[in-house]
């Protein structure tokens, strides 16, 4: 998993990407929409990145021992 830190530097370098991209190429070419994309796709993991809970003491613990009898998973 990419850190918040790093994932937000990624954002800035496509962002500056896309503004070249589109400068160049002019901004309804295929490559300034792509790079645009390129933006909007690592803002969306930024996002779902920021949405995951953190693992509780047991889950951690669990992972740590998935022998132990309390972490046993009994399925039918």
């Amino acid at each position: 998993m990419t850190n918040n830190n790093n994932i937000d530097e990624m954002i800035e370098q496509e962002r500056q990407q896309a503004r070249s991209a589109c400068d160049t190429q002019g901004s309804s070419s295929a490559e300034c929409a792509a790079a645009w994309d390129a933006v909007e796709e690592l803002q969306a993991e930024a996002a779902h990145q920021k949405q995951k809970k953190p693992k509780s003491s047991f889950e951690v613990y669990c992972d740590d021992n998935p022998d132990a009898a309390e972490c046993r998973v009994y399925e039918d």
